[in-house]
């Protein structure tokens, strides 16, 4: 199963703006851009990612066929761990593997106990491929 990672803006300017079903974000120019549409490969988790100051990355957003999980607590993405080996962000979605979708989920639940059932029900479900 394929997953992706989607940039979804600045975190300051646009995390406590997310909302379930969110189609675009404010840029930096103050303008609101339109996320792309998933990669149709992308059958798997989808991840709306943001970025902090200092090229950090963090993951916001969880999506799996009709869930759309706004995390409260930010995952910082580790592109080794959360990735694979030789990946990297770009402007086009950043598709992935089983492996690092798992570890990035097995994060959010420890850093959400909040939502932690409707993570290990996507969890659960990328297990079982």
């Amino acid at each position: 199963m394929q997953h992706a990672y989607m940039y979804h803006g600045g975190f300051e300017a646009n995390h406590e703006l997310l909302k379930s079903g969110a189609r675009s974000f404010k840029g930096t120019d103050g303008i609101d851009h339109i996320l792309p549409e998933w990669p149709p490969e992308a059958k798997g988790v989808r991840v709306g990612y943001m970025e902090k100051p200092g090229k950090r990355f963090v993951a916001v957003r969880i999506m799996f066929n009709r869930a759309d999980i706004l995390l409260e607590h930010e995952v910082l993405i580790d592109p080794i761990l959360h990735l694979g080996a030789g990946k990297r962000f770009s402007a086009d979605a950043t598709m992935v593997d089983d492996e690092p979708i798992r570890a990035l989920l097995a994060e959010a639940i420890r850093k959400n106990p909040e939502r932690r059932a409707e993570l290990e029900a996507i969890r659960n479900q990328v297990s079982k491929g």
